[in-house]
């Protein structure tokens, strides 16, 4: 096994780690964080693939602990829709033959996603280090705003923005480093197409793009999910 393929290995073993120490949960049980009464089931898993602090507007915001961030970072990181949200990315860069030296058929897509799930797992755990040092919270929280226009502000913001414990927002630190770590440690194992500092900062910008973008789905996502909400949630 060449060195690439070593880093790579170990990458997909770190993010895989949170599952050994991940504490069950009923999935009927109700979940407290800042001592609010959360979300559960199968609205608790939609909102954790977006990291939302559930339908919590902001004006409700109390900082984290370190083990409610702890417990978090874990449940985040085996949340079952994650696993759902890779396999679809792998399942487009193969449709797209991106990369083009890895080839089709199952060893192909068994890269790709491997490839996608590492740099989730670096992005998730990067953050979470950084977050925890700065203590920044980079949870979506609702606006509590009414229409469409104040409501869409909020959110395109929102999507580089994190809280800091006394509630106010400032650029998230911890999400960007999070975000190039993912873009520039991938580099090492991908194949030469893709291997350049262009690719990159490339990528980075994507990725930071896409979360500007889905804020706005963040902040309407509990008006959407409410029937659903209403029939598992409790």
């Amino acid at each position: 096994m060449g060195r690439h393929s070593w880093i790579l290995l170990l990458c997909v073993s770190f993010g895989c780690a949170g599952h050994a120490q991940d504490p069950p949960a009923d999935a009927q049980d109700k979940t407290l964080v800042n001592g609010q009464q959360q979300d559960s089931g199968l609205v608790r898993e939609i909102f954790d693939l977006f990291n939302m602090a559930g339908s919590q507007e902001a004006k409700n915001f109390t900082a984290l602990t370190q083990s409610e961030r702890n417990r978090l970072y874990l449940r985040n990181m085996v949340n079952p829709l994650s696993f759902v949200r890779v396999a679809g990315s792998a399942g487009i860069d193969q449709a797209r033959d991106k990369p083009d030296e890895w080839e089709q058929g199952a060893s192909g897509y068994g890269k790709r996603f491997t490839n996608i799930f590492a740099q989730y797992s670096i992005q998730r755990t990067i953050t979470y280090g950084f977050s925890s040092l700065l203590h920044e919270d980079n949870r979506y929280f609702n606006s509590g705003k009414q229409g469409f226009w104040p409501r869409t502000g909020y959110a395109l913001a929102s999507g580089i923005l994190a809280r800091r414990d006394d509630g106010t927002r400032r650029f998230s630190f911890s999400q960007a480093g999070g975000v190039a770590a993912g873009a520039f440690l991938a580099r090492t194992w991908l194949p030469s197409s893709q291997s350049s500092p262009q690719d990159a900062v490339e990528s980075f910008g994507i990725t930071m793009g896409t979360n500007i973008g889905f804020g706005v789905v963040k902040e309407f996502l509990p008006d959407v999910l409410r029937p659903l909400k209403n029939k598992f949630g409790r």
